[in-house]
């Protein structure tokens, strides 16, 4: 954000999605988590520190938050929500700007029980009619209705201990394990006024029971060596409950996973095909929101180098394939909830971003969804690594730099070391990793916009990489081109043999370098359109 659009931004008046706070000194993190919930629960918003809170406003700069990586880390483990945090440095002190993006549709936020929302000056709970509202964004939630013929006896009891023991573990409240079996599922909202929920029986419920009132809660594993039509080589049908499936089905898939071997130097390191943190999530994905009113499975298909995992259901409204990283909206609710109560995953949203994550950290193919379409979700994992170079760039960088990265952020550093263009979406991201040193801006003519920093090349012993895409200099651009023409005076040069001269530079840039010299009286033209050609004066 420039001066001028913060000047701009000075002029509104706070609201239920804008807050401004002096903080000259310091500022309260606890603080900062809740105006972070309440602007994210109204459609997110920006919260400013270093303005003062009163019309006119001015700038009186801030000296909270000196160690802003980290304080985005907490900010996402508090609230579970990609938070941008925009510094700008002005005459009149530092200013910060929390980007906050919305809630997951049909999702609020709380803190403590708290649902936050804003009200004149200050913070309240939300009421109930608002809850409700926002609970009913996502629709009806077919895990949350009651299966009338459902008893306690239709659940597995080992499958029950083990979501108690996870529980336990992610809360650290040991009182959980004094509840009973009707308590514990009260609790976490399986049952409901003495009846079972769906959510229970895909959670916990026996192959009998899943047969007879919900046979589709079924995940299906399959392993080929190819891709040839016929039987797969093993296959296996988990019609049980899923907290007594769970690690059954990373295991198995486990059994098949190679690793792959790189050696640089002393720089050695061996990374499995398949990410564990990836398959888990993924799976999660799957059973948390395919739609359990359609019929079919969800389906693992291993191959020796690629996952594709299936589940009945599109994408819900407002979720894309362009913002599935960070947009939320859960089909299934219930299910989400309980998998963040016991710590399955962070959040009761898509979580798709850690899945890009833990492909980019590692030099994969980010997760495709080519074959998706309106009644199915098909993801597909690939496990080859692509460059084992970019593994030591974000070595050098740091393990915990890394963890401040989001996924886009790996994004762009993975399109920038492979040449790809950056979205414009992600120009945010650029600038931030331009001022933490991690890229440079490319010279014009140098056929590149941005480029990894020269110490990360220096780093991992690629210097002259940096060297080739940084670019010769404007003049030794044109000092090659002249040579060429002079070499070839008698015949003349048409512009295709330049492009041969600078194969790194584009098409406008040579015919820019071309004009500069014939302005500078060098070279002169003869002929017209595709038969220009051009000769030494």
């Amino acid at each position: 954000m420039d001066l001028k659009t913060l000047t701009q931004l000075l002029a509104q008046s706070e609201n239920e999605h804008i807050e401004f706070k002096e903080a000259k000194s310091s500022y309260s993190f606890d603080k900062l988590v809740d105006y972070t919930i309440a602007l994210a629960n109204e459609r997110g918003g920006k919260f400013i520190l270093g303005v003062s809170d009163k019309k006119p406003r001015t700038i009186v700069g801030t000296r909270a938050f000196d160690e802003l990586n980290k304080i985005k880390i907490h900010l996402m483990d508090m609230t579970k929500l990609h938070i941008e945090i925009e510094e700008i440095a002005t005459p009149q002190g530092r200013v910060l700007i929390f980007n906050i993006p919305s809630r997951p549709i049909g999702m609020p936020l709380h803190r403590n029980g708290r649902y936050l929302m804003r009200s004149g000056e200050s913070l309240t709970s939300m009421p109930a009619d608002m809850l409700r509202r926002i609970f009913d964004e996502a629709g009806p939630d077919f895990t949350a209705e009651i299966c009338s013929k459902a008893a306690l006896s239709d659940l597995d009891e080992k499958a029950i201990e083990d979501f108690r023991n996870r529980w336990i573990k992610k809360s650290g409240n040991k009182s959980i394990a004094t509840l009973t079996v009707k308590q514990l599922l009260s609790d976490a909202e399986l049952l409901i006024d003495g009846k079972l929920t769906y959510g229970a029986l895909i959670l916990f419920g026996t192959f009998r029971a899943l047969g007879r009132y919900l046979s589709q809660s079924e995940v299906v594993f399959e392993y080929r060596a190819n891709d040839a039509s016929g039987p797969a080589e093993f296959r296996k049908e988990y019609r049980q409950g899923f907290f007594s499936f769970y690690d059954e089905l990373w295991q198995t898939i486990d059994l098949r996973n190679t690793n792959q071997h790189f050696q640089d130097g002393l720089f050695i390191w061996d990374i499995k095909t398949f990410n564990e943190s990836a398959i888990r999530e993924t799976i999660l994905n799957a059973v948390s929101h395919r739609d359990y009113r359609m019929n079919g499975s969800v389906f693992v298909r291993q191959y020796p180098e690629r996952i594709e995992i299936t589940s009945p259901g599109g994408l819900l409204p407002g979720i894309t394939f362009e913002n599935i990283l960070w947009a939320q909206a859960p089909r299934n609710r219930r299910l989400a909830e309980t998998f963040a109560k016991c710590g399955l995953v962070e959040r009761s949203g898509q979580g798709m971003n850690r899945i890009f994550e833990s492909c980019l950290l590692e030099s994969k193919e980010t997760p495709d969804f080519t074959h998706s379409d309106a009644d199915q979700f098909w993801l597909t994992l690939h496990g080859k690594i692509q460059h084992p170079e970019f593994l030591k760039v974000l070595e050098k960088i740091g393990e915990e730099r890394i963890r401040s990265f989001t996924a886009d952020d790996l994004i762009v550093l993975q399109n920038v070391y492979d040449n790809k263009s950056v979205k414009e979406n992600l120009s945010q991201n650029v600038k931030a990793l331009l001022e933490e040193g991690l890229l440079e801006r490319a010279p014009r003519a140098s056929g590149y916009k941005w480029i990894l920093a020269r110490r990360l090349y220096t780093a991992i012993g690629q210097a002259g990489v940096h060297t080739r895409k940084k670019g010769l200099d404007r003049d030794t651009h044109k000092a090659l081109l002249l040579k060429h023409i002079k070499e070839n005076a008698k015949e003349g040069t048409k512009l295709e043999e330049l492009r041969q001269v600078l194969p790194f530079l584009n098409r406008s840039s040579i015919q820019v370098l071309v004009r500069e010299l014939k302005a500078e009286g060098t070279i002169i033209s003869s002929g017209h359109t595709k038969g220009t050609r051009w000769l030494p004066k």
